[in-house]
């Protein structure tokens, strides 16, 4: 590996930060606190100035990924010499179905793996590929790329009559405590706005909540999750108690009200709170002035991104 600032062989290919990240599965954010922190991955700059990375750290990097979403931290993992590397990941139980298969858009092969996974009432396995999907794709690469199509694919199936209800609640559940354990740590940290999460009242699927909260949580934002079946009367009361940046509202299922109720929220809050309404249902509920439609999860960053005031997005070092 040439030394920080040199040039790199010729013949060896050079990779933007975008690039190298899309080759890795590591975040662009993470990438850089890993330089920054551990001084690896060193750049070389070309002779314009531009900061590239050497085609040859996309193996090592791999294999860090891959060994924090065995359970290590980055501090142990990232600065380790490649001997040291292939040591650690030697040294770990070889376990069935390590590889991650690539992301389907859930190919049918990658969708009937986790499907066989829920099934099977695997705990330990599907966390394995939650925990590994992870590490390679980022926060809003899971959420949109793994996380989503993977409920789509365990709400068909249980429409199909291929899975139960209880094979339902355990996908749920075993995502929705993971998706806590990582908020957490970020939530802890964050110094910025804090954003009010909720449903309509009747709407009781709160898995969007906590996809949302952790897209929050990474933008530096500080996420109250109000749960489901949240009355108007109880978000309104809560604005005026609280100093809240936004309200957001996931919407998975819409009521035959949901417009009526989502308009009465918006008169009861303050002009200067934004009201955001997103999920699966968002394109149902009607247009409503000063009510923002948000898509889904990359239009949920995109927002908090172009937010003025907001905090500075939080560093996922993925430790």
């Amino acid at each position: 590996m040439p030394p920080r600032g040199s040039a790199p062989d010729a013949n060896e290919g050079l990779l933007s930060i975008g690039s190298l990240s899309a080759a890795t599965g590591i975040p662009i954010d993470t990438i850089r606190t890993w330089e920054r922190r551990y001084g690896f991955p060193v750049p070389v700059r070309k002779p314009s100035g531009h900061r590239v990375y050497p085609l040859g750290l996309v193996p090592r990097l791999r294999r860090a990924a891959q060994a924090i979403a065995r359970g290590h931290r980055a501090a142990e993992v990232v600065p380790a010499s490649e001997q040291a590397l292939d040591a650690l990941l030697e040294s770990l139980p070889q376990v069935p179905g390590r590889r991650v298969p690539p992301l389907p858009e859930q190919t049918a092969k990658g969708g009937d793996e986790l499907l066989a996974l829920v099934r099977a009432f695997d705990t330990e396995g599907l966390r394995r590929r939650i925990e590994a999907d992870w590490a390679r794709l980022g926060p809003v690469g899971f959420l949109e790329g793994q996380v989503a199509p993977f409920l789509t694919s365990v709400g068909k199936a249980w429409e199909q009559g291929r899975l139960d209800v209880r094979h339902e609640h355990f996908a749920t559940g075993v995502l929705g405590d993971f998706l806590r354990a990582v908020r957490l740590p970020l939530s802890d940290r964050a110094t910025g706005p804090i954003a009010a999460l909720a449903t309509l009242p009747g709407e009781l699927h709160g898995l969007g909540l906590q996809m949302a909260a952790l897209v929050f949580s990474f933008a530096g934002w500080r996420p109250l999750v109000l749960g489901t079946d949240t009355p108007i009367p109880q978000i309104i009361s809560l604005a005026r108690e609280a100093p809240l940046g936004v309200v957001a509202l996931s919407s998975v299922q819409p009521r035959p009200r949901s417009s009526d109720m989502i308009q009465t929220l918006r008169r009861g809050l303050p002009r200067r709170i934004p009201l955001l309404v997103g999920g699966r249902g968002a394109h149902r509920v009607a247009k409503l002035k000063g009510v923002e439609l948000i898509p889904d999860l990359t239009g949920l960053d995109r927002w908090l991104r172009a937010y003025r005031g907001a905090a500075p997005r939080a560093e996922l070092a993925l430790s």
